[in-house]
């Protein structure tokens, strides 16, 4: 498959550049939900559109990476389903719908990925896991009340692309989470445990959290039953979080 973008994702899922033939990933654009330029969300919206002229004229299948964090999923209650309503909190979140839209009106053949929070090597410094280490060693992490957090490992998202490639899942969407939502505030305890500091924790406004139903990825990818167990959160967070402290001699400790 040809990957294009050259970022977290585009890094990650280039070692399944020479399987699946026939199938172009959309690995790029807009990563972090706060703060972003109409001028990004439209580069990427018409980047997007390229590559479904591109794959209407040579028959090729389309993976497109959407979000299923709380600026996609923001009502309490039920968990979020793709074949439910959302009712995005954020402009990020609009975006994305907006962009799915596309591609269901679209004659190709595609594939998107719904992601919750995405862990691992070389992420952008306002990403989840890297931001909540750096603020935390600084001192003071900020923080929103009520919020929570489905984590994942980039290594399950790319065996999980995989596997829906592999049984030609096609023009749906599919929310890729642990299906495990836990509280921000365990997760900075178990940041803090492991750093072994304790930061203040600043309060910005309550959120409203919604959990991300994975029934439909349970479905089609059974292999995923085992990141939903109760510690994995803190296997992810133990496995990168030193990659962001950068003390590289106690991650191996």
């Amino acid at each position: 498959m040809e990957v294009i973008g050259s970022g977290f994702l585009a890094g990650n899922l280039a070692t399944l550049a020479t399987s699946h033939p026939g199938v172009v990933v959309a690995a790029f654009g807009v990563s972090v939900a706060a703060g972003i330029p109409e001028a990004d969300f439209a580069r990427e919206a018409t980047r997007l559109y390229e590559l479904i002229f591109r794959c209407e004229r040579r028959q090729e299948k389309l993976v497109f990476f959407s979000t299923a964090s709380a600026a996609m999923y923001a009502v309490p209650g039920e968990a979020g389903r793709e074949d439910g309503p959302v009712f995005p909190s954020t402009a990020y979140g609009r975006h994305n719908l907006a962009l799915e839209a596309v591609l269901a009106a679209s004659p190709i053949d595609y594939l998107v990925l719904r992601l919750t929070h995405v862990v691992g090597p070389a992420q952008h410094a306002q990403m989840l896991v890297p931001s909540m280490v750096r603020q935390i060693q600084s001192g003071v992490v900020r923080l929103y009340r009520g919020a929570r957090r489905d984590l994942i490992d980039v290594a399950d998202l790319v065996m999980v692309v995989d596997r829906l490639l592999a049984a030609d899942v096609s023009r749906t969407v599919v929310n890729v989470a642990s299906g495990t939502s836990v509280p921000v505030e365990r997760l900075v305890d178990h940041v803090e445990a492991e750093l072994g500091v304790l930061a203040d924790r600043e309060y910005v406004r309550d959120v409203a959290s919604q959990p991300v139903s994975t029934a439909r990825l349970r479905r089609l990818v059974p292999e995923v039953a085992r990141i939903g167990c109760e510690d994995y959160y803190r296997r992810v967070l133990s496995k990168y979080l030193w990659e962001y402290a950068g003390d590289k001699t106690a991650a191996t400790g």
